[in-house]
Protein backbone atom coordinates (compact mmCIF):
# COMPACT_ATOMS: atom_id res chain seq x y z
CA UNK A 1 0.00 0.00 0.00
CA UNK A 2 1.25 3.47 -0.83
CA UNK A 3 1.63 6.41 1.52
CA UNK A 4 0.73 9.31 -0.73
CA UNK A 5 1.26 12.99 -0.06
CA UNK A 6 -2.50 13.60 -0.02
CA UNK A 7 -3.04 11.54 3.14
CA UNK A 8 -3.08 13.10 6.61
CA UNK A 9 -2.62 10.81 9.60
CA UNK A 10 -4.99 11.50 12.48
CA UNK A 11 -6.41 9.56 15.42
CA UNK A 12 -8.06 6.17 14.85
CA UNK A 13 -11.50 4.79 15.64
CA UNK A 14 -11.26 1.05 14.84
CA UNK A 15 -7.76 0.54 16.16
CA UNK A 16 -5.80 1.35 13.01
CA UNK A 17 -4.28 4.39 11.35
CA UNK A 18 -6.87 7.02 10.39
CA UNK A 19 -6.15 8.91 7.19
CA UNK A 20 -7.71 11.47 4.89
CA UNK A 21 -7.73 10.96 1.13
CA UNK A 22 -8.23 14.25 -0.69
CA UNK A 23 -10.33 13.34 -3.71
CA UNK A 24 -10.33 15.67 -6.70
CA UNK A 25 -13.53 15.44 -8.74
CA UNK A 26 -14.95 17.93 -11.27
CA UNK A 27 -12.56 20.68 -10.19
CA UNK A 28 -13.44 20.31 -6.51
CA UNK A 29 -11.72 18.50 -3.65
CA UNK A 30 -13.45 16.35 -1.05
CA UNK A 31 -12.07 14.74 2.09
CA UNK A 32 -12.58 10.98 2.39
CA UNK A 33 -11.71 9.43 5.75
CA UNK A 34 -10.36 5.91 5.78
CA UNK A 35 -8.52 3.68 8.20
CA UNK A 36 -5.98 0.88 7.86
CA UNK A 37 -5.19 -1.87 10.34
CA UNK A 38 -3.01 -5.01 10.23
CA UNK A 39 -0.31 -6.27 7.88
CA UNK A 40 -0.32 -8.70 4.97
CA UNK A 41 -2.15 -8.92 1.67
CA UNK A 42 -4.45 -5.90 1.21
CA UNK A 43 -8.21 -6.03 1.75
CA UNK A 44 -10.63 -3.15 1.15
CA UNK A 45 -13.87 -3.20 3.16
CA UNK A 46 -16.77 -1.13 1.83
CA UNK A 47 -19.52 -0.30 4.37
CA UNK A 48 -23.15 -0.50 3.37
CA UNK A 49 -24.98 2.72 2.59
CA UNK A 50 -27.57 3.70 5.20
CA UNK A 51 -28.72 6.68 7.22
CA UNK A 52 -26.02 5.81 9.78
CA UNK A 53 -23.38 4.40 7.41
CA UNK A 54 -19.92 4.41 8.97
CA UNK A 55 -16.71 2.42 8.66
CA UNK A 56 -17.03 1.57 12.37
CA UNK A 57 -19.78 -0.92 11.39
CA UNK A 58 -17.01 -3.03 9.89
CA UNK A 59 -14.85 -2.88 13.02
CA UNK A 60 -15.48 -6.48 14.12
CA UNK A 61 -14.65 -7.94 10.72
CA UNK A 62 -11.67 -5.61 10.25
CA UNK A 63 -10.11 -6.49 13.58
CA UNK A 64 -10.34 -10.23 13.01
CA UNK A 65 -9.02 -10.05 9.44
CA UNK A 66 -6.21 -7.73 10.56
CA UNK A 67 -4.49 -10.69 12.24
CA UNK A 68 -3.64 -11.95 8.73
CA UNK A 69 -4.24 -9.08 6.30
CA UNK A 70 -3.79 -5.35 5.84
CA UNK A 71 -7.37 -4.10 6.06
CA UNK A 72 -8.56 -0.70 4.82
CA UNK A 73 -12.06 0.64 5.53
CA UNK A 74 -13.43 3.91 4.17
CA UNK A 75 -16.28 6.25 4.96
CA UNK A 76 -18.12 7.02 1.74
CA UNK A 77 -18.44 10.68 0.77
CA UNK A 78 -21.44 12.10 2.63
CA UNK A 79 -21.32 9.42 5.33
CA UNK A 80 -19.46 8.74 8.57
CA UNK A 81 -16.53 11.06 9.15
CA UNK A 82 -16.01 11.91 5.49
CA UNK A 83 -16.98 15.32 4.16
CA UNK A 84 -20.75 15.82 3.67
CA UNK A 85 -21.13 18.40 0.90
CA UNK A 86 -24.58 19.26 -0.58
CA UNK A 87 -23.74 17.63 -3.93
CA UNK A 88 -25.90 15.42 -6.14
CA UNK A 89 -25.29 11.95 -4.72
CA UNK A 90 -25.65 9.33 -7.45
CA UNK A 91 -23.72 6.46 -9.09
CA UNK A 92 -21.85 8.92 -11.30
CA UNK A 93 -20.30 10.28 -8.11
CA UNK A 94 -19.64 7.12 -6.12
CA UNK A 95 -18.33 4.92 -8.93
CA UNK A 96 -15.46 7.31 -9.81
CA UNK A 97 -14.77 7.78 -6.09
CA UNK A 98 -14.26 4.05 -5.62
CA UNK A 99 -12.07 3.79 -8.70
CA UNK A 100 -9.90 6.77 -7.85
CA UNK A 101 -9.56 5.68 -4.22
CA UNK A 102 -8.43 2.15 -5.06
CA UNK A 103 -5.97 3.27 -7.72
CA UNK A 104 -4.53 6.00 -5.47
CA UNK A 105 -4.18 3.97 -2.28
CA UNK A 106 -3.15 0.51 -3.47
CA UNK A 107 -0.25 -0.51 -5.70
CA UNK A 108 -1.09 -4.22 -5.99
CA UNK A 109 -4.18 -6.37 -6.48
CA UNK A 110 -6.61 -6.43 -3.57
CA UNK A 111 -9.38 -8.51 -2.04
CA UNK A 112 -12.62 -6.49 -2.14
CA UNK A 113 -15.37 -7.01 0.44
CA UNK A 114 -18.59 -4.98 0.18
CA UNK A 115 -21.72 -4.88 2.32
CA UNK A 116 -25.28 -4.06 1.37
CA UNK A 117 -25.71 -1.39 -1.31
CA UNK A 118 -21.95 -1.08 -1.80
CA UNK A 119 -22.03 -4.50 -3.48
CA UNK A 120 -23.20 -3.13 -6.82
CA UNK A 121 -20.42 -0.57 -6.87
CA UNK A 122 -17.89 -3.27 -6.01
CA UNK A 123 -19.20 -5.45 -8.84
CA UNK A 124 -18.98 -2.68 -11.42
CA UNK A 125 -15.43 -1.84 -10.35
CA UNK A 126 -14.44 -5.52 -10.45
CA UNK A 127 -15.98 -5.89 -13.91
CA UNK A 128 -13.94 -2.96 -15.25
CA UNK A 129 -10.74 -3.81 -13.35
CA UNK A 130 -10.28 -7.61 -13.27
CA UNK A 131 -6.52 -7.19 -12.85
CA UNK A 132 -6.95 -5.20 -9.62
CA UNK A 133 -9.47 -7.38 -7.74
CA UNK A 134 -8.28 -10.92 -6.92
CA UNK A 135 -11.35 -12.04 -4.94
CA UNK A 136 -14.75 -10.47 -4.30
CA UNK A 137 -17.06 -11.01 -1.33
CA UNK A 138 -20.54 -9.50 -0.96
CA UNK A 139 -22.19 -9.41 2.47
CA UNK A 140 -26.01 -9.24 2.49
CA UNK A 141 -25.92 -7.57 -0.95
CA UNK A 142 -28.76 -5.24 -1.88
CA UNK A 143 -29.37 -2.79 -4.71
CA UNK A 144 -32.68 -1.02 -3.96
CA UNK A 145 -33.13 1.96 -1.65
CA UNK A 146 -35.90 1.61 0.97
CA UNK A 147 -38.50 3.71 -0.86
CA UNK A 148 -37.93 1.78 -4.09
CA UNK A 149 -38.38 -1.48 -2.17
CA UNK A 150 -41.72 -0.03 -0.96
CA UNK A 151 -42.73 0.49 -4.59
CA UNK A 152 -42.89 4.29 -4.65
CA UNK A 153 -42.69 5.72 -8.20
CA UNK A 154 -39.69 7.71 -9.40
CA UNK A 155 -41.42 11.09 -9.18
CA UNK A 156 -42.47 10.59 -5.57
CA UNK A 157 -39.04 9.37 -4.53
CA UNK A 158 -37.31 12.27 -6.23
CA UNK A 159 -39.73 14.69 -4.56
CA UNK A 160 -38.94 13.23 -1.15
CA UNK A 161 -35.21 13.54 -1.82
CA UNK A 162 -35.51 17.20 -2.79
CA UNK A 163 -37.73 17.91 0.21
CA UNK A 164 -35.20 16.44 2.64
CA UNK A 165 -32.45 18.48 0.97
CA UNK A 166 -34.41 21.73 1.48
CA UNK A 167 -33.08 24.09 4.18
CA UNK A 168 -35.79 24.19 6.86
CA UNK A 169 -38.43 21.55 6.12
CA UNK A 170 -35.76 19.08 5.08
CA UNK A 171 -33.83 19.42 8.31
CA UNK A 172 -37.03 18.87 10.27
CA UNK A 173 -37.95 15.74 8.33
CA UNK A 174 -34.45 14.39 8.70
CA UNK A 175 -34.56 15.02 12.45
CA UNK A 176 -37.82 13.10 12.81
CA UNK A 177 -36.34 10.12 10.96
CA UNK A 178 -33.15 10.03 13.00
CA UNK A 179 -34.41 10.34 16.56
CA UNK A 180 -33.01 7.63 18.88
CA UNK A 181 -36.44 6.01 19.19
CA UNK A 182 -36.89 5.84 15.41
CA UNK A 183 -33.37 4.51 14.88
CA UNK A 184 -34.02 1.77 17.42
CA UNK A 185 -37.30 0.90 15.70
CA UNK A 186 -35.58 0.56 12.32
CA UNK A 187 -32.71 -1.52 13.73
CA UNK A 188 -35.17 -3.83 15.45
CA UNK A 189 -37.28 -4.12 12.31
CA UNK A 190 -34.68 -5.10 9.72
CA UNK A 191 -31.08 -4.42 10.74
CA UNK A 192 -30.44 -6.55 13.84
CA UNK A 193 -31.89 -9.89 14.90
CA UNK A 194 -31.11 -9.65 18.63
CA UNK A 195 -32.79 -6.51 19.97
CA UNK A 196 -30.98 -6.82 23.32
CA UNK A 197 -27.91 -5.51 21.49
CA UNK A 198 -29.72 -2.26 20.77
CA UNK A 199 -28.64 -0.65 24.03
CA UNK A 200 -29.04 3.09 24.71
CA UNK A 201 -25.26 3.44 24.25
CA UNK A 202 -25.40 1.68 20.86
CA UNK A 203 -28.26 3.86 19.62
CA UNK A 204 -26.55 6.99 20.96
CA UNK A 205 -23.48 6.21 18.84
CA UNK A 206 -25.66 5.77 15.78
CA UNK A 207 -27.54 8.98 16.48
CA UNK A 208 -24.28 10.88 16.78
CA UNK A 209 -23.47 9.96 13.18
CA UNK A 210 -26.67 11.68 12.02
CA UNK A 211 -25.88 14.91 13.87
CA UNK A 212 -22.96 16.02 11.69
CA UNK A 213 -23.52 19.18 9.60
CA UNK A 214 -24.69 18.17 6.12
CA UNK A 215 -25.38 14.61 7.21
CA UNK A 216 -28.85 14.51 5.62
CA UNK A 217 -27.86 14.92 1.96
CA UNK A 218 -26.34 11.50 1.21
CA UNK A 219 -28.84 9.48 3.30
CA UNK A 220 -31.70 11.23 1.48
CA UNK A 221 -30.24 9.97 -1.78
CA UNK A 222 -29.85 6.45 -0.40
CA UNK A 223 -33.35 6.19 1.05
CA UNK A 224 -34.99 7.44 -2.15
CA UNK A 225 -32.98 5.17 -4.45
CA UNK A 226 -30.92 7.92 -6.07
CA UNK A 227 -27.69 6.00 -5.43
CA UNK A 228 -29.00 2.57 -6.43
CA UNK A 229 -26.10 1.06 -8.42
CA UNK A 230 -28.39 -0.74 -10.90
CA UNK A 231 -31.97 -0.37 -12.13
CA UNK A 232 -33.27 -3.90 -11.71
CA UNK A 233 -32.49 -7.46 -10.63
CA UNK A 234 -31.52 -8.57 -14.13
CA UNK A 235 -28.88 -5.87 -14.36
CA UNK A 236 -27.42 -6.89 -11.01
CA UNK A 237 -27.34 -10.57 -11.95
CA UNK A 238 -25.68 -9.77 -15.27
CA UNK A 239 -23.01 -7.85 -13.38
CA UNK A 240 -22.53 -10.76 -11.02
CA UNK A 241 -22.14 -13.22 -13.87
CA UNK A 242 -19.75 -10.97 -15.79
CA UNK A 243 -16.93 -10.67 -13.26
CA UNK A 244 -13.95 -12.93 -13.85
CA UNK A 245 -12.64 -13.40 -10.31
CA UNK A 246 -14.06 -15.76 -7.65
CA UNK A 247 -17.16 -14.34 -5.95
CA UNK A 248 -18.78 -15.30 -2.64
CA UNK A 249 -22.02 -14.09 -1.09
CA UNK A 250 -23.02 -14.09 2.57
CA UNK A 251 -26.79 -14.48 2.48
CA UNK A 252 -28.62 -13.13 5.54
CA UNK A 253 -31.28 -15.70 6.42
CA UNK A 254 -33.37 -13.24 8.48
CA UNK A 255 -33.35 -10.40 5.95
CA UNK A 256 -36.69 -8.78 5.02
CA UNK A 257 -38.55 -10.88 2.43
CA UNK A 258 -37.88 -8.63 -0.58
CA UNK A 259 -34.20 -8.22 0.25
CA UNK A 260 -33.81 -11.94 0.87
CA UNK A 261 -35.49 -12.69 -2.46
CA UNK A 262 -32.82 -10.61 -4.22
CA UNK A 263 -30.01 -12.41 -2.36
CA UNK A 264 -31.56 -15.80 -3.14
CA UNK A 265 -31.66 -14.94 -6.84
CA UNK A 266 -27.95 -14.13 -6.68
CA UNK A 267 -27.25 -17.40 -4.88
CA UNK A 268 -28.81 -19.39 -7.73
CA UNK A 269 -25.99 -18.43 -10.10
CA UNK A 270 -23.50 -21.25 -10.72
CA UNK A 271 -20.57 -18.83 -10.63
CA UNK A 272 -21.26 -17.70 -7.05
CA UNK A 273 -20.32 -19.40 -3.79
CA UNK A 274 -22.95 -18.78 -1.12
CA UNK A 275 -22.92 -19.06 2.65
CA UNK A 276 -26.22 -18.70 4.52
CA UNK A 277 -25.94 -17.26 8.02
CA UNK A 278 -28.23 -16.04 10.78
CA UNK A 279 -28.67 -12.29 10.57
CA UNK A 280 -30.41 -9.58 8.62
CA UNK A 281 -29.27 -6.41 6.82
CA UNK A 282 -26.74 -5.53 9.54
CA UNK A 283 -25.27 -9.04 9.72
CA UNK A 284 -21.71 -7.75 9.17
CA UNK A 285 -21.90 -5.69 12.36
CA UNK A 286 -24.10 -7.92 14.51
CA UNK A 287 -22.35 -11.23 13.79
CA UNK A 288 -18.78 -10.34 12.73
CA UNK A 289 -17.28 -13.61 13.97
CA UNK A 290 -19.54 -15.83 11.85
CA UNK A 291 -19.25 -13.56 8.81
CA UNK A 292 -15.47 -13.38 9.08
CA UNK A 293 -15.20 -17.16 9.43
CA UNK A 294 -17.12 -17.48 6.16
CA UNK A 295 -14.82 -14.89 4.56
CA UNK A 296 -11.68 -16.68 5.73
CA UNK A 297 -12.96 -20.03 4.48
CA UNK A 298 -13.55 -18.52 1.04
CA UNK A 299 -10.17 -16.82 0.93
CA UNK A 300 -8.27 -19.97 1.82
CA UNK A 301 -10.02 -22.38 -0.58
Amino acid sequence: MTTATNQTQLNSSIGGTRNVYNWNFLDKQYQIVYETIGTGSPILLLPAFSTVSSRTEMKGIANILATQYEVTVLDWLGFGESQCPPVDYNPALFQPLLGDFVKSIFNSSIILIAAGHASGYALKFAQDNPDIISQLILIAPTWQGPLRVMGLPDGVRNGVKNLVRSPVVGQGLYYLNTTPSFLRFMYKRHVYVDETKLTPEFIARKHQITSKPGARYAPAAFVTGAIDPVNNREEFLQLLESVLMPVAIVLAENAPPKSKAEMSAMAELDTVQTVRLRGTLGIYEEYPEAVTEAIQNFLTT
